[in-house]
């Protein structure tokens, strides 16, 4: 049996899609939130809704499970959210769950630059939350990922919303020229199952990434390509750009790019160019070659995002 935290997100959908067709046991353990859970539909799996203070509950999700799989995040939910309790908290309470029920692995999906002494909050929690699993004695497969890309994703989708209702300019931070490793949501999907059950993949952290150093500044010309827009990149200074995203999360609840999104885009968050051949024997996708699904994506006008916030 394999338990899944965080199954509702962009990362879980897939996952557990792929999980379920190669013929796996599955549950879910969600934890209760004001956000409308978007469990996969006709999938046979099991669901449990526990809190991060229901310890029974989390004990009980657990009996039977050999692999847990933790994906929890908070980082897209915006400047609300209480990283230290979403991420740090979540990985020590479940990590802790883990062992006592005898759980054989705990795998969990970090972000590359993942630090506990970090300056940016979501480097921190990711690297704190990393501490407390290795810390709970269960046998850990810690991912570090470099940023995830596919259809309904939290950063190229979120961008490419802004770009069709933003005219004339488009600001970017710092210079541009910060470096990402995207990945498609699928070859990191297949990494993730490829480590379940794999003892020399155990008590590590594996780095991973695509075959490509893109810059935000490409990352984003590549979009524009994509839905056609036509917008000025313009260059600001990093705080300045968080004060901006700061102040329009606060104005439009569903605004579609969070502000912790750029503490991934304030320096370079690459790894090996070849750590999906040589440690997993996958060939990556290639970033311009899998972005066509940001030609439908629908886009809200800011007026309707005001309306949204007003509950009309």
């Amino acid at each position: 049996m394999i338990l899944i935290t965080g199954s509702t997100g962009f990362v879980g959908q897939v996952l557990a899609s792929q999980l379920i067709r190669q013929g796996n046991q599955l549950r879910l353990l969600i934890l209760p939130s004001s956000y409308t859970p978007r469990v996969p539909k006709s999938l046979p799996m099991d669901v449990v809704i526990a809190s991060l203070n229901d310890m029974a509950g989390i004990r009980a999700a657990m009996n039977g499970v050999d692999t847990v799989i933790h994906l929890v995040g908070g980082e897209n939910r915006g400047s609300k959210t209480d990283l230290l309790r979403v991420d740090a908290e979540s990985a020590r309470v479940i990590s802790q769950a883990a062992r006592e029920t005898g759980v054989k692995q705990f795998i969990y999906l970090s972000h590359l630059g993942a630090d506990r002494a970090s300056a940016y909050p979501v480097m921190k929690t990711k690297g704190l939350a990393e501490s407390h699993i290795r810390a709970s004695g269960v046998p850990y497969t810690i991912i570090r990922s470099g940023m995830i890309y596919g259809p309904s994703d939290h950063l190229t989708t979120g961008l490419s919303r802004l770009l069709k209702v933003i005219p004339f300019i488009f600001l970017l931070p710092g210079d541009g020229n910060s470096l990402l490793q995207p990945i498609w949501v699928e070859d990191l999907v297949a990494c993730l199952i490829s480590c379940i059950g794999e003892k020399d993949r155990m008590d590590r952290i594996l780095e991973i990434g695509g075959d490509q150093y893109l810059s935000i500044t490409e990352i984003t010309r590549y979009i524009q390509h994509q839905i056609n827009s036509h917008q000025r990149l313009v260059f600001v200074h990093p705080a300045i750009l968080r004060l901006a995203t700061v102040f329009l999360e606060h104005a439009f609840p569903k605004f579609p790019v969070s502000t912790f999104w750029l503490d991934y885009l304030a320096v370079d968050r690459t790894c090996a160019i070849d750590s999906l051949p040589v440690g997993f024997g996958i060939l990556p996708v290639r970033f311009s070659e899998r972005i066509s699904y940001l030609r439908g994506v629908n886009t809200p006008s800011l007026l309707q995002l005001f309306m949204n916030r007003n509950g009309k």
